[in-house]
């Protein structure tokens, strides 16, 4: 369920747990929705199949062991920490759930293969120091550790062998290095994968702050053929006052000249978003200023969401917007945002993209990350294709 740093770990989780009749439902607690849909798949994979061992970890897990523990479709409920131990599978205790704000260190697994996939997701971080009001996800993740850069270089080493795009994963991945001797930056971790894994062909960033974007950074971003056109930016809201009460670090200015700067040196580089409708005390001219930074920053690849109030974070306790204005809110982006995107698909026609084909074979992502349906060919393989059209929101070559 949720983050592609889940996706990452639930390959560790399949090579520690080969061979056995167990079912892992990996949580996300994003939102008030993604613990409802980890309830409903966990009943769905109990009906399923019965006589297999269940277990829930994952961020609604750590977060709430004993409400999972308590449903009678799951056998165990093992935290974020235990999950990637191998001892912790080899147990029967019921929960098994340690202090997450205790943990030093992440990713002393770094899966092994991605098999399933024509990517392979790379964690480099974990956890998070900073307590936007309406995230609860550092109560499932903890503080912010980095793995050591020589780890990384291996497993992407290794991992280069078979998979053409390797994608960086973490809670707050511009956050990676200062836990680390020297406290090196992301841009420093990309600069040496680069040149030490010179058989990497892709190489791209997930989900990036953009007040922790240093000059470094940006200039690998916008000068790096290797590393994808491809800027996902954590902007949550374009409104100045819902940002503060957010506790987010940056300005709707910040926001745009960002994306100025990057369009500036890149052209080509699409942006995608994260934006949040109806945060507390949201008012319609708040609104319009978030409906707004579509247009101003661009936004080609946008994650809607409607304010879920999380049990315990100081958003929690504001004045809410009612729902029903919530949900007219989201939907109001949503279609905002699906006109930009049906444009800008519209735009790349007879143009030529380079696609990492995936499964089934006739469809893949272009470096920009738009989805490409194409002729047959081999899965893995990076293949140079010319637009035709746009069909049902993806590209047609």
């Amino acid at each position: 369920m949720g983050c592609r740093l889940n996706l990452a770990e639930g390959e560790s989780i399949r090579a520690l747990l080969a061979g056995r009749d167990t079912i892992v439902v990996n949580s996300c607690a994003v939102t008030n929705e993604a613990v409802k849909q980890t309830r409903q798949a966990i009943r769905r994979a109990r009906r399923e199949q019965p006589g297999a061992e269940l277990v829930v970890t994952g961020c609604a897990a750590q977060i709430d062991p004993a409400s999972f523990a308590a449903m009678p479709e799951v056998d165990r409920v093992i935290g974020n920490a235990e999950k990637l131990r191998a001892q912790a599978w080899e147990t029967s205790e019921a929960i098994l759930v340690q202090d997450i704000m205790a943990v030093r260190e992440t990713a002393p697994h770094l899966a092994a293969s991605f098999s399933t996939h024509a990517r392979a997701f790379v964690e480099v971080q974990n956890g998070c120091d900073h307590r936007c009001t309406f995230c609860a996800i550092p109560y499932g993740r903890g503080n912010s550790r980095s793995v050591p850069a020589g780890a990384v270089i291996d497993r992407i080493t290794a991992l280069a062998e078979s998979h053409a795009e390797i994608v960086l994963t973490g809670v707050d991945l511009t956050s990676y290095g200062p836990d680390l001797p020297g406290a090196p930056s992301l841009g420093q971790l990309v600069e040496r994968i680069l040149v030490h894994v010179p058989r990497l062909r892709r190489l791209r960033l997930s989900s990036l702050d953009g007040v922790e974007i240093d000059d470094r950074l940006f200039a690998l971003l916008t000068r790096e053929p290797r590393l994808q056109p491809h800027v996902h930016l954590s902007l949550q809201a374009g409104d100045d006052m819902v940002l503060k009460r957010m506790k987010r670090r940056h300005s709707r200015a910040d926001s745009v000249a960002l994306v100025e700067r990057l369009k500036a040196a890149r052209p080509g580089i699409a942006i995608g978003t994260d934006l949040i409708a109806g945060f507390p005390t949201e008012t319609e001219a708040m609104f319009a200023n978030t409906l707004a930074l579509l247009d101003d920053c661009d936004v080609v690849h946008p994650h809607i969401f409607p304010y879920s109030p999380r049990a315990g974070t100081p958003a929690a306790r504001m004045p809410q917007v009612a729902p029903e204005v919530v949900k007219a809110r989201a939907a109001r982006l949503r279609d905002a945002a699906g006109a930009r995107r049906s444009r800008w698909l519209q735009s790349l026609i007879g143009s030529e993209q380079q696609v990492l084909v995936e499964r089934p074979g006739d469809r893949g992502h272009a470096g920009n990350f738009a989805e490409v349906r194409l002729a047959p060919a081999q899965v893995g393989d990076i293949v140079t294709v010319t637009i035709k059209t746009v069909e049902d929101g993806k590209l047609i070559a």
